[in-house]
C-alpha cells in the first residue's frame, strides 16, 4: 500500500456557538471564540490517499486529479468564507477544526476515482491539528 499526499491552504472566519447553550455557557465555554462577528485562521489541509501503484502509469493516482477534486470540493467552498454564514454544514454544526476535518473528508471520499481516502489532516495554526480517518 502506497500513501500520497496532496496540501493545500485556505483562509476562512468562523465562530463558536451552541444554540442550545445561554450566551453565558457559550461564553464560559468558547471565550473569544464565541464572538459573533467571528475570527479567522490560515488552514493547511493535508490529504492522503492509500492505493496500489498502477502498473501502467506507475501511479496512486495523478495529483492533477487530486488538486482538482480539492479545488472544487473544498478551496471554492470554504476559502475566504464566513463558515457558519456561508457553508451549508456548518449552519447547524460548530465549524471546529475537528468538524472541518469530517466535512472535507464527507465531501471528497465519494469522489475519489483512484485510491481510497486514507486521512484527513487540518491544521489550524502551525502547532494545533486535527487527523481524521473516517468513520
Amino acid at each position: 500500500m502506497i500513501y500520497v499526499t496532496r496540501r493545500v491552504e485556505f483562509s476562512a472566519s468562523h465562530y463558536y456557538h451552541n444554540p442550545n447553550l445561554s450566551p453565558e455557557e457559550n461564553r464560559s465555554i468558547f471565550g473569544k471564540c464565541n464572538n459573533p462577528h467571528g475570527h479567522g485562521h490560515n488552514y493547511t489541509l493535508e490529504v492522503t490517499v492509500a492505493g496500489e501503484v498502477d502498473p501502467v502509469t506507475g501511479m496512486v493516482m495523478d495529483l492533477k486529479d487530486l488538486k482538482k477534486l480539492l479545488e472544487q470540493e473544498v478551496l471554492q467552498l470554504m476559502d475566504h468564507r464566513f463558515l457558519n454564514k456561508e457553508v451549508p454544514a456548518f449552519a447547524s454544526t460548530i465549524p471546529t477544526t475537528e468538524n472541518i476535518a469530517v466535512e472535507i473528508w464527507r465531501l471528497l471520499a465519494p469522489k475519489l476515482v483512484f485510491g481510497k481516502l486514507h486521512r484527513i489532516r487540518l491544521y489550524e495554526t502551525p502547532d494545533l491539528f486535527v487527523d481524521y480517518y473516517g468513520d
